[in-house]
């Protein structure tokens, strides 16, 4: 059996990770300027050189920006930042979940169109092996997540369109975020809404099978509007 190494974390990194959380929870806001590099230094406690690398790494993911003379800055997140998009990911609001689903339900509903007309029998067979996968992993979240987004983006390739697959894996992680987090909620919160996501992919991959484009779309709508109410319900709650 492998077992995953555990590596621990560079200062450079801790101190990266707190200064994000502080920008998620609001205790930095949009062109709040940061401490100097002796400063954070100074209150981190560690040496300038672990507070550069953090700093160069937070600009990196489009987080800060340094003007030349004035100092460090919060940059404003937007969702078109998607150069680096598993840390806008971290950052996203209710309403950049809210546009991700809708941009995920204009753009799969395309997909699974051209899918079911163009799928090939190879097609059909990596969809079924990521079901699989979902179904042996559906008590673990990560694993379940992963077979989640192999299935959607098996899709996109047997849509046999380039350009579809290139914006399907553009907003890839940003869906990897939204689809962990809806596998978190049905897991540890209401794991009987496991089994409707697993019948609901396989609905998907049935319609595709068989061709059935109007009922192919039908399904795919229906899944990502069930994933939107869970992602809302979960979220009103975090709201009260």
């Amino acid at each position: 059996m492998n077992y995953k190494k555990i590596t621990r974390k560079k200062i450079y990194e801790e101190v990266a990770d707190i200064i994000i959380e502080m920008i998620k929870s609001g205790q930095l806001k949009p062109g709040d300027q940061l401490d100097s590099v002796q400063e954070l230094a100074n209150k981190f406690q560690v040496g300038r050189s672990a507070i550069r690398e953090a700093l160069t790494s937070l600009r990196a993911m489009g987080l800060i920006e340094m003007r030349q003379g004035e100092g460090t800055f919060v940059k404003t997140f937007t969702p078109n930042n998607l150069t680096y998009p598993i840390q806008s990911a971290m950052l996203m609001t209710k309403k950049n979940i809210e546009e991700l689903l809708e941009v995920r339900l204009i753009l799969e509903a395309a997909i699974v169109v051209n899918a079911a007309q163009k799928r090939t029998m190879e097609d059909l067979h990596e969809m079924r092996l990521h079901l699989e996968e979902m179904m042996v992993h559906a008590e673990n979240a990560e694993l379940g997540e992963r077979a989640d987004l192999a299935f959607h983006l098996a899709i996109a390739k047997a849509a046999d369109n380039a350009l579809l697959s290139s914006l399907m894996q553009h907003v890839s992680d940003l869906m990897t975020e939204a689809m962990r987090e809806t596998r978190r909620i049905c897991l540890y919160d209401e794991k009987q809404t496991l089994a409707q996501l697993n019948e609901q992919h396989l609905l998907i991959y049935r319609q595709i099978e068989a061709q059935n484009i109007a009922e192919a779309e039908q399904a795919m709508k229906s899944h990502l509007r069930f994933v939107e109410s869970v992602l809302a319900k979960h979220m009103e709650g975090e709201i009260d």
